[in-house]
């Protein structure tokens, strides 16, 4: 009697870019759509209800502005906790971990009590809830990016890791399309008492979604591969004293993360705080605009797995550096028809380039080993220097009556070069393998330190019973 043969066991190494590129999708757009959601409530509500009452227009905005900023500076902070943990205990462990934390945080906003009805309590806990947003965001999308990547097959790595920005553009867009009924139908009472709250408490059902894709992820196979190595140098001081260069390359490329500050938070309370707009009406700019981003973003990512990062990343940065100028000016003039189209055409078409290649572009300028602490830090930073004072300096670059356009403008305009200049010294990595990439990115320098590394390891266990001496 023959028996029946066991079923094959299932390959640790086996590449799921599909499943990764879900996974990296639904937790950036729980990422997103929890910060858009804030920024869109600071914008148009937070100021007047976490604030003192008697406080100057001006001043309350410039405050909620400032706790927007909160969750970016202490960024780097989560990075520095995140991004190694992600290098030494596995992707999907970080990806789990923060999807609950920043979960939790956003849902906990929802339920704070107000200025009127607890103080200097109030804003002190919804400060203290951005903070945990930050730390947890920190991570999760260092930690995204690089499972989708080392998952992707060669030559479409740039698409697969663009869906990590494609779910941050849905999870703006979903978080602006919550508050549009909401400020539309309810009346000026009911939404400052709890329909503000509504949107940040619809944050749990992304919780579970992503949670049911994500517990059954793989991590990547050069992950695998690379935990084996022996090497006992943690990720952290690998990258301090070996990457130095490209976390710093990183920042300052990661600073056009201004544009999207100042076009999704500052200009939304720039055209009704400022110019008073209608603020329903100017809450479907970043709509469309986000619903054009979904599809320029693969695009964009196809064709840098052709001609390369960097010339896809150069449009992304000297698009918008132009068109902030008459975007920010046609929402002074209250001319929709303007504001649609040149909305359009500076963050949902030129921007999205650069938002479609960065996750890939900056991700492989790291070799495996360190590539979450590497990306997460060098992100970070960026993101702290932009999204943490980007909305208020904006508004201090607008007047007293926040009504001026051209000094935003050239303040973003700046910011895009600067972050152009970043990008061109790195090197163009599309026509390579990760593996090749890995040697790529690691100097003679670097690969010494790490045999020694391994082999001070080996030295310590025994040969005969693998015992350490």
């Amino acid at each position: 009697m023959t028996s029946t043969p066991a079923p094959p066991l299932p390959d640790p190494l086996k590449r799921t870019p599909r499943r990764a590129a879900i996974a990296a999708w639904v937790g950036s757009a729980l990422e997103y759509y929890d910060f858009a959601v804030y920024g869109t409530a600071a914008a148009l509500v937070l100021n007047k209800l976490f604030f003192p009452a008697d406080a100057p227009p001006a001043v309350s905005v410039l405050f909620a502005m400032g706790t927007v900023g909160v969750a970016y500076v202490v960024r780097p902070l989560g990075a520095l906790v995140m991004g190694p943990l992600a290098d030494r205990l596995g992707r999907r462990f970080v990806l789990m971990l923060t999807l609950f934390l920043i979960g939790a945080a956003t849902f906990s906003i929802g339920c704070l009590p107000t200025y009127e009805q607890a103080g200097y309590l109030a804003p002190t806990l919804l400060v203290l809830c951005r903070m945990v947003q930050g730390l947890s965001a920190a991570g999760e999308q260092a930690s995204a990016i690089s499972m989708s990547l080392e998952h992707a097959d060669e030559g479409n790595r740039g698409f697969i890791a663009s869906w990590t920005l494609q779910g941050t553009q849905f999870g703006t867009l979903l978080a602006t399309i919550v508050f549009i009924p909401i400020v539309r139908f309810l009346p000026e009472p009911s939404l400052d008492s709890w329909g503000w709250r509504v949107p940040f408490w619809m944050s749990a059902f992304v919780v579970v979604t992503a949670y049911v894709i994500r517990r059954k992820l793989e991590e990547p196979p050069g992950f695998e591969e690379m935990k084996n190595s022996g090497v006992t140098m943690t990720p952290l001081v690998q990258t301090l004293r070996f990457h130095k260069a490209a976390v710093a390359r990183v920042a300052v490329a990661s600073m056009i993360n201004t544009v999207n500050m100042v076009f999704t938070v500052f200009s939304v309370s720039f055209a009704t705080n400022g110019v008073g707009l209608d603020r329903s009406t100017m809450l479907w700019v970043p709509v469309l605009v986000n619903v054009v981003a979904l599809g320029a973003i693969p695009v964009a990512a196809r064709i840098a797995d052709k001609v390369g990062r960097k010339p896809v990343f150069v449009v992304g940065t000297l698009g918008p550096a132009i068109v902030m100028y008459p975007y920010l000016w046609a929402i002074t003039t209250g001319n929709w028809p303007l504001i649609f189209v040149l909305g359009i055409l500076m963050s949902g078409l030129l921007y999205s380039a650069a938002n479609a290649i960065w996750p890939a572009f900056y991700a492989e300028m790291f070799p495996t080993r360190v590539r979450a602490t590497g990306l997460a830090l060098g992100t970070q930073i960026g993101f702290a220097l932009s999204g943490g004072f980007a909305p208020a300096a904006a508004t201090l670059l607008s007047g007293d009556d926040l009504n001026g356009w051209f000094g935003p403008a050239a303040f973003v305009s700046a910011v895009c070069l600067l972050s152009l200049f970043a990008a061109l010294t790195a090197k163009e990595t599309a026509p390579y393998t990760l593996d090749q990439i890995d040697d790529l990115q690691v100097s003679p320098q670097e690969a010494e330190a790490l045999r020694e590394s391994a082999a001070r390891a080996t030295s310590t266990v025994t040969p005969a019973t693998g015992d350490r001496a």
